[in-house]
């Protein structure tokens, strides 16, 4: 039978208004942490259960809540200890992922996938509901998103990763047409892509390679703003000392995996197939430090693409202590930073925009990058570089900036409203872009856009230029 293609917009739609009260909530089943498994286990069978809540006290005699399950059984009895003399809440598990019954089912579908659990606890205030199981949540919102992620998590080939980084495509296209927002979708594909990245990593290296190495994401999928597939921003930081005879063609096959499943190679090769982007710790920071000091032009490129560095795999302390070193040689380097930030205002507006986005036959186009995101992500992470904010993503460092008073809060929450429509602008252009075949651009022609999107875009494109000017004041771009 044909499906009707409207049907899963209107499965998806649900993720907008419904609330976790509307999902499936299974009803608490209590056991005391003292009781011993055999006996826990004749509880759950009496009543058809495969979990149950623990109610304990810890060391200090505080009250607890954990959750016992048949996974926690299985690994209970690969223990010495008969079960019959194990009571539940030496296997049982206190740290629960918990939500408001209140909240937004698309909340309890990110935290199972950020958390890779099964279950979340369901409370309305203080008062436990119950428990919320994941296929209860598969069967309320129609089979899709979470279902990607657990198909990443059981990928026993490349080919399996593959299927599930299309699926995430089509995601994003049945999200942003059933109106969730651009910030929500962003957190969802970056959790998504973050499991596809270490997946395909684990499959593809061995792993003394990824205990003695970090491998890196950049670019707009380090700050979780990437949505639609792009090139590639890739980098591997080994550990001291390590050595890998096939380190070559490993990397050639993870950046080859990446390719087929939609990320180009990057032009300006910043891939693990690099060896600029393929070092151990030492030579790395001398690498930092070249990019600091001396008279690369791209350089500062560079360095901005390993300011956004966010670590997916392996020893995330090697990132830690790159990062660290870079924070040690920038600080105080007024000039270089006055440099590094000149690149926001590199894109100079025509002076007719507003123009050309009141007048419905123009045939121009607007580059939605140069002119709108891109000033305020580099001018951002700029300011970031400058004050000590580590924050991966720009939204989350307009915070920080706000909230340390290093820019006005109504400049930052201007910035947070222009870049998230900005995004989402150019999400909606992308996806059309798509449909018809054509390769997903920056550039959208003005007479294209509808009366809603010429408004806000006038809007955002003059806190935009506003910034800019701020950023022109702050680092004296004058005196360069």
């Amino acid at each position: 039978m044909r499906s009707n293609p409207a049907e899963p917009q209107r499965e998806m739609l649900s993720l907008v208004t419904a609330r976790i009260r509307d999902a499936y909530i299974r009803k608490p089943y209590y056991l005391d942490g003292g009781t011993d498994l055999v006996s826990s286990c004749r509880e759950l069978s009496s009543n058809g259960l495969t979990h149950a809540l623990v109610r304990d006290r810890d060391a200090a005699g505080h009250e607890r809540l954990g959750m016992f399950t048949t996974t926690d059984l299985r690994d209970a009895l690969l223990r010495d200890t008969p079960p019959a003399q194990l009571a539940v809440r030496e296997v049982a598990r206190f740290q629960l992922i918990e939500i408001q019954a209140d909240a937004e089912v698309f909340e309890a579908l990110f935290l199972m996938v950020k958390h890779r659990v099964h279950r979340l606890l369901v409370r309305d205030g203080d008062e436990v509901l119950g428990v919320l199981g994941q296929l209860d949540l598969v069967s309320f919102v129609a089979n899709h998103s979470h279902l990607i992620a657990l198909q990443i998590d059981e990928a026993v080939s490349i080919d399996d990763l593959q299927v599930a980084a299309a699926r995430v495509d089509e995601m994003v296209a049945l999200l942003h047409g059933s109106g969730i927002r651009i910030e929500r979708i962003t957190r969802l594909v970056s959790e998504l892509n973050t499991r596809l990245f270490a997946r395909a990593w684990a499959l593809i290296a061995p792993a003394e390679l990824v205990a003695n190495s970090c491998l890196l994401v950049m670019g707009s999928e380090g700050r979780s703003e990437q949505i639609l597939k792009t090139d590639q921003d890739n980098a591997l930081l080994l550990r001291d000392g390590f050595a890998c005879p096939e380190l070559a063609q490993i990397t050639q096959r993870f950046n080859e995996a990446l390719a087929a499943f939609g990320y180009p190679p990057c032009p300006g090769q910043i891939m693990l197939t690099n060896p600029l982007w393929c070092q151990a710790m030492t030579p790395f920071k001398e690498t930092v430090r070249g990019w600091l000091y001396g008279h690369d032009p791209e350089g500062p490129m560079h360095l901005a693409i390993f300011f956004d560095a966010v670590a997916v795999a392996g020893d995330d302390e090697l990132l830690v202590e790159a990062k660290a070193y870079l924070d040690r040689i920038v600080s105080g380097q007024a000039t270089y930073l006055a440099r590094f930030a000149a690149a926001a205002d590199q894109f100079q507006e025509s002076g007719n925009w507003f123009k050309r986005l009141t007048t419905k036959r123009d045939e121009q186009l607007l580059d939605l990058k140069k002119l709108g995101t891109f000033p305020i992500v580099h001018g951002v992470r700029a300011l970031s570089l400058e004050f000590g904010v580590r924050e991966p993503g720009t939204v989350a460092r307009l915070r920080a900036l706000s909230v340390q008073g290093r820019m006005d809060a109504e400049l930052a929450r201007d910035l947070t409203d222009a870049l998230h429509f900005l995004m989402g602008l150019r999400l909606s252009h992308q996806l059309r872009q798509r449909a018809g075949g054509a390769r997903p651009g920056n550039e959208v022609m003005a007479s294209e856009l509808g009366a809603l999107e010429r408004e806000p875009l006038r809007d955002s494109l003059a806190i935009v230029k506003r910034f800019r000017l701020f950023l022109r004041q702050h680092f004296k771009f004058d005196t360069l």
